[in-house]
């Protein structure tokens, strides 16, 4: 049993209730941990997570959707732990006819949960794999039965522990894909989260490639 997980998503659905989420999905506090609710008690029976703690680690989180609010709107709810600046969305990801967050979509392979709330399980910020292509970063997550993260589950992980983004450790999404070579990432610019995009081909000594141990649905 893991009582102390569900404590941890708990806290999690405060943090987000605390920033106004209810509210952004047009529904009430109330509805919104009713949501909550099944996945709280999910996460009292996962396995406990044997990974030694870390800075950059989290053993639990709960990943909200855009399927009940938007990328683009939960972005300048993001803060960095010593700043108040908002967090900002990279210009260049509306640079051409594709505007906004809605063509990167959660690699297939990945069997997203289709539900606007989910549980990830032993997050890493992926430090190991700064300086390393998230081309060549992907088969190693792979091989080590892991999952990369998506652009849902690194803004809801930047939201709710905000110190796993930090100076020179900040993280790609490669979970996320729209076809082509761009990655989203989460870094750091003018003491402010900014959710923008890398190639797929080039190595960056400040961002590693975050990832998980496990998805897991309120029914699963």
């Amino acid at each position: 049993m893991s009582a102390h997980l569900s404590d941890t998503i708990a806290s999690q659905v405060d943090a987000y209730c605390h920033l106004g989420y209810p509210r952004f999905a047009g529904i009430t506090e109330e509805d919104f941990r009713e949501l909550a609710a099944p996945l709280i008690d999910r996460a009292a029976v996962l396995p406990h997570d044997q990974e030694p703690a870390s800075a950059g680690r989290l053993a639990a989180l709960l990943v909200v959707t855009r399927a009940l609010i938007s990328d683009e709107a939960r972005v300048p709810l993001l803060r960095l732990v010593d700043s108040d600046c908002k967090g900002v969305l990279d210009r260049n990801h509306s640079s051409d006819a594709r505007q906004g967050l809605a063509h990167y979509l959660p690699r297939p392979e990945l069997a997203v949960p289709d539900a606007p709330l989910y549980l990830l399980v032993g997050v890493e910020r992926g430090d190991e794999y700064r300086d390393i292509t998230p081309r060549d970063a992907l088969p190693a997550i792979a091989q080590r039965g892991r999952t990369p993260l998506t652009i849902d589950e690194g803004i809801s992980l930047a939201t709710v522990a905000p110190e796993l983004l930090a100076k020179n450790h900040c993280f790609m999404l490669a979970g996320s894909t729209r076809g082509d070579k761009r990655v989203p990432a989460l870094w750091i610019s003018d003491k402010a989260p900014k959710l923008g995009w890398c190639f797929d081909r080039v190595p960056h000594s400040w961002l590693g490639v975050a990832s998980a141990s496990s998805r897991v649905g309120a029914a699963t």
